[in-house]
């Protein structure tokens, strides 16, 4: 499909059409026909301009399911499973969560985007690139950003097992890449090594709190060391607490369902809004229509709120619009149009047996109380929402294959920037701000310790996930020199932060960071050099 741009633009629509390479097999928009069928060649730079708005959107959505939807409905699971916070009984669930649900929640768009490259040999350098490039990203400019941002002095135990871990990861994909293929055994073999990496966190926390007497756990590895009562510091200014008292009712009174509903589904709060500068309000603009979508769609359980969360006419109808979603949506809708003995649609069998569920549960329940069942719709949420960023992960693919169609660049150096940037950035602006507020440490922890879920289970459930029966192998054989730059560039970021920083005994400063900020800045020059074919094998 490459050879699009080489042919004459009267016949770039004719050779999309007829070349089998071209074709998309999933997704709900045909990018390429769009770009080069829809569009007249002379305004092929507007067609691009409106891609790239249209990904920079996709992100904004992969960010706001995750961060509000996802995320949540994880943490109401594992406190239904009983893998909460709970000091008592060992005390070892505090890390297990940290490494399995919050690891999960913080990773989904990057494990989601590498599943759905995975799924097509043509786009599985994205994935390799993305997952590579984001490792590379994280370990040194965000890495170094917290160092610039705040010196402080690394957990050296946590530090030393959390690189020694993802050097193995980053070896174990090295391997795979120079055998040009990944069968069963190694897919497998990615998920037990995190499965150990899991069991070695939780012994090793076990074992700190035997030395130190059973005294309070310390943090995890993605959780932040919350300071006590006499550490809080004072807030600068009125959070949304302070109008909810002011605004609250004197005498208690039932609302309507109808009531319940409408403020259930405004994604906007007046109050915090008249308070927030110009820029937040533009880009909660941007937010509202997917906050709005996602708020008909997908329930959202709250542990911590008295009700749970519960808004009976708004869960109601979630019972009929989640399941309607996860039909179409599932295989880009293919589930959901398919006519049951050629008649009936599945997603009108859908719609009516969640309208009959939504009715039976709306009249058996009250506004006030939240069902004993109500902790299943936290399993509801977790699945839309994983569909959601199924389907928007789907469609960033697509069109960053598009993008290197139109402009002859590798999936890979598209995974390695753009991919990587995008699923990172949420995870730089939450670290640097976790490092400015006095958590340094629990942020430098998270650079090393969060990406080792994104690697191996991105990688090994992605592959194992197309892997049948009639063929046990996926071929991950690499495009181009940018990929063994990427990998060595990998492995000699995590080399030298292992031993740089317990040469500084574990003291990491401002010279530490400049080092890898710069690192990454030649390591960028090296990749696009090699990506233009200025660096180059003779």
């Amino acid at each position: 499909c490459w050879e699009v741009r080489k042919h004459n633009s009267s016949e770039w629509c004719s050779f999309i059409r007829s070349t089998p390479d071209c074709r998309m097999d999933g997704g709900f928009l045909d990018y390429l026909s769009g770009v080069f069928c829809v569009f007249p060649p002379r305004l092929l730079p507007l067609a691009v301009t409106l891609y790239a708005l249209w990904l920079l959107y996709l992100f904004i959505i992969l960010a706001v399911t995750a961060e509000k939807f996802f995320c949540p409905n994880l943490s109401a699971i594992s406190t239904n499973l009983k893998l909460s916070h709970n000091v008592a009984a060992f005390s070892l669930t505090s890390p297990l969560h940290g490494v399995t649900f919050l690891a999960f929640g913080n990773g989904a768009p990057d494990v989601f985007s590498a599943v759905v490259a995975f799924s097509d040999p043509r786009t599985a350098g994205l994935a390799i690139g993305a997952v590579f490039g984001a490792g590379v990203f994280v370990t040194t400019v965000v890495a170094g950003g917290i160092a610039l941002v705040k010196p402080f002095t690394a957990a050296s135990r946590p530090f030393l097992r959390d690189v020694i871990f993802y050097m193995l990861a980053v070896f174990l994909t090295f391997m795979v890449l120079y055998f040009g293929r990944i069968r069963l055994g190694e897919a497998l073999g990615y998920l037990g090594l995190y499965v150990f990496y899991v069991f070695t966190v939780v012994l090793c926390t076990w074992i700190h709190r035997r030395q130190q007497g059973d005294g309070p756990a310390p943090p995890g590895p993605w959780e932040p060391e919350m300071p006590t009562d006499a550490e809080e510091p004072e807030s600068s200014g009125m959070n949304s607490s302070d109008y909810g008292e002011e605004y609250r009712p004197l005498l208690p009174s039932q609302e309507t369902s109808l009531r319940i509903l409408t403020t259930a589904l405004s994604p906007l709060d007046y109050h915090k809004w008249r308070r927030k500068p110009w820029y937040w309000r533009l880009f909660k603009a941007f937010r509202v229509p997917v906050e709005l979508v996602l708020l008909l769609t997908v329930p959202v359980v709250d542990p911590d709120k008295d009700d749970l969360n519960w808004k009976r006419p708004l869960n109601c109808l979630h019972v009929l619009t989640s399941p309607l979603l996860c039909v179409l949506t599932l295989k880009s809708g293919a589930y959901g149009l398919y006519q049951i003995q050629g008649v009936f649609p599945v997603w009108g069998l859908v719609t009516l047996v969640g309208s009959v569920l939504a009715i039976i549960i709306f009249t058996t329940t009250s506004n006030e109380e939240p069902p004993k069942y109500h902790c299943v719709f936290a399993f509801v949420g977790f699945l839309a929402s994983a569909m959601w960023i199924n389907a928007a992960a789907t469609e960033l693919v697509n069109i960053l294959r598009t993008l290197g169609i139109i402009f002859q660049l590798s999936n890979t150096v598209l995974g390695l920037t753009l991919l990587a940037w995008g699923n990172s950035i949420g995870d730089t602006f939450s670290d640097l701000t976790m490092a400015r507020q006095g958590y340094p440490r629990m942020a430098f922890s998270a650079c090393f310790g969060g990406i080792i879920f994104n690697i191996l289970v991105g990688v090994g459930l992605g592959c194992l996930l197309q892997m049948s029966s009639s063929q046990p192998l996926v071929k991950l054989e690499p495009d181009s020199l940018l990929v063994w730059v990427l990998a060595g560039a990998l492995g000699l970021s995590l080399v030298f932060s292992f031993v740089s920083v317990p040469a500084q005994c574990f003291q990491l400063g401002k010279g530490y960071g400049v080092c890898l900020i710069a690192y990454y800045l030649v390591f960028l020059c090296v990749a696009l050099l090699t990506e233009f074919r200025v660096i180059h094998l003779s």
